[in-house]
């Protein structure tokens, strides 16, 4: 495990740009699973403005690692966020962005996003394998839409889930913790104080770090990078 810290999220943003901009230059074809929240919009702000030319994203191949079970015009997908925020200006084909589609009856969803990930990934392992898969963490802990209630479905041997929100109810799609210790590289982008609690907790082994999903994330590779700002960084 590695830990960058920087001063802002704008300059999370910057530096985790980079680091991603020399892993796909590094590839023919990547497979990528993004994530959605505050700290992904403004990466994806970052790198539409500034590394449209670092990046040649007709290998790249756009996927996410949870989806709420709403339409893709719904200000909750986060497939419409990321179209505002990154699809729509860089140059990227149409047939490379596979998205959960949010609007599908849950259960039924789950199994199709599964085959899609079967069907189009390289396998290692015997299961699907990211080159990259981007992970947020929420201030309960949970991380893709697996959340403290649910923590069960990390161990889950389906490779997509249906999890529920524990407050709002809302339905999501979710990947499970096989795919995600299963990739080559897994990246946390934390940011803001209100993360700093459950951070210090995962990173200093506290007892209490074991009922948060986050805390699980351990890709056999061992590349697996926390991106934080100070805020979030303050009680490591």
């Amino acid at each position: 495990m590695r830990i960058k810290t920087y001063n802002t999220k704008q300059e999370v943003a910057s530096n985790f740009s980079r680091y991603l901009a020399i892993l796909l230059a590094s590839e023919e074809t990547s497979h990528i699973a993004l994530s959605g929240g505050s700290t992904p919009k403004v990466v994806f702000d970052e790198l539409a403005a500034n590394f449209q030319s670092d990046i040649d994203w007709h290998g790249v191949h756009l996927y996410w690692g949870d989806e709420r079970c709403v339409a893709p015009t719904d200000d909750d997908s986060n497939y419409k966020m990321t179209v505002e925020h990154l699809i729509s200006k860089i140059d990227i084909p149409k047939e490379n962005i596979h998205r959960i589609k949010g609007e599908n009856i849950p259960k039924e969803e789950a199994v199709r996003y599964a085959d899609v990930l079967d069907e189009n990934l390289p396998k290692s392992n015997g299961i699907p394998q990211f080159d990259l898969v981007i992970l947020g963490m929420g201030d309960d802990g949970h991380t893709a839409s697996i959340f403290p209630h649910e923590i069960d479905l990390w161990d889950s041997e389906q490779y997509c889930e249906v999890a529920t929100h524990p407050d709002s109810g809302q339905r999501r799609i979710t990947i499970s913790g096989q795919i995600i210790n299963n990739a080559k590289n897994v990246v946390f982008l934390v940011t803001g104080e209100g993360k700093a609690e459950k951070v210090g907790e995962i990173h200093n082994k506290n007892d209490k770090a074991k009922m948060y999903p986050a805390s699980l994330v351990a890709p056999e590779s061992n590349n697996l990078v926390w991106f934080l700002d100070e805020a979030a960084a303050t009680l490591i």
